[in-house]
């Protein structure tokens, strides 16, 4: 049996918030940027917030890494407010407001906010996020209540709210013409597939986001640009619309439409002044 110790440190601590460090509502109005985003934020608050002032745990739907973002601007250096997707390097995580007497390694109790279902079906049957996605959709089960999604051949483990998972282990039940048979895991039971991709060593002027994008995905810079300007093109999960932003070393881009890359490796410059890369495309 796993014991408690060795489970991964996953549970990520909040941390900053740029428009000062204590909590204060008055935030949302200039963090939000649309009514979608003001709404989602006034949930967060009211359901953190009632949590701190009766010292019990709270937690929120599972958000996507641009509403994490704002959620950390919102809520800046709170001790005991984690964010929480059920395994290392998870996506999409809840935020969890855990009180004093209760330790961050409670997360992966019995009795945690987030639970984790596998669904097994037939290995030849061909199966997608996109086809698990789909058919959780399907079954009327929420989005804001589904995280991750880990698919491998046979076998897929995927994440919800505690509240949520018997309901969705009495309703979903295929993917598609798929048969699934579908049970509770403990946290410490997660299998994570490891991402097949594709490396692509090249040179670059500069590591301006055009350029990685343009060498990740193979478009031209000029179309880059354009994907980038029109808010299709995210850096770790946060969408930006800034041709020139500078990437860092290791950084996520994801495409709408067309994938994901990693700037794996900055390699220095070569004889002719430009920067080698390696790019991850992930398939």
């Amino acid at each position: 049996m796993e014991t408690r110790k060795n489970f991964p440190c996953i549970a990520k601590k909040l941390w900053y918030n740029t428009l000062g460090d204590e909590m204060d509502r008055s935030n949302i109005d200039k963090i939000a940027h649309s009514a979608e985003d003001k709404l989602l934020l006034a949930k967060l608050w009211d359901k953190i917030n009632a949590g701190m002032r009766k010292n019990i745990s709270a937690s929120t739907c599972f958000l996507s890494p641009r509403e994490q973002e704002m959620a950390r601007y919102l809520f800046g250096m709170q001790a005991g407010l984690y964010s929480f997707g059920g395994y290392d390097d998870a996506e999409r995580k809840m935020l969890i407001w855990l009180p004093d007497y209760l330790e961050a390694d409670s997360l992966y109790d019995e009795d945690s906010p987030v639970a984790c279902l596998r669904a097994t079906y037939y290995e030849e049957d061909s199966l997608s996020h996109r086809d698990f996605l789909g058919s959780l959709m399907g079954a009327g089960i929420a989005r804001e209540t589904v995280g991750d999604i880990c698919v491998s051949k046979g076998q897929c483990d995927f994440f919800v709210t505690a509240e949520i998972a018997p309901y969705v282990l009495q309703n979903f039940i295929s993917a598609g013409r798929t048969k699934l048979h579908l049970e509770q895991i403990g946290l410490a039971q997660v299998q994570v597939p490891q991402p097949e991709a594709k490396e692509i060593r090249d040179t670059l002027a500069s590591l301006r986001l055009d350029s990685v994008v343009s060498v990740g995905f193979r478009i031209s810079r000029g179309l880059a640009a354009q994907h980038i300007g029109a808010g299709k093109v995210a850096i770790d999960g946060v969408i930006c619309e800034k041709p020139d932003k500078i990437i860092a070393q290791g950084a996520k881009i994801s495409l709408r439409g067309l994938g994901k890359i990693q700037l794996s490796a900055v390699n220095g410059q070569t004889k002719k002044g430009r920067i080698s890369v390696i790019i991850h495309r992930y398939i």
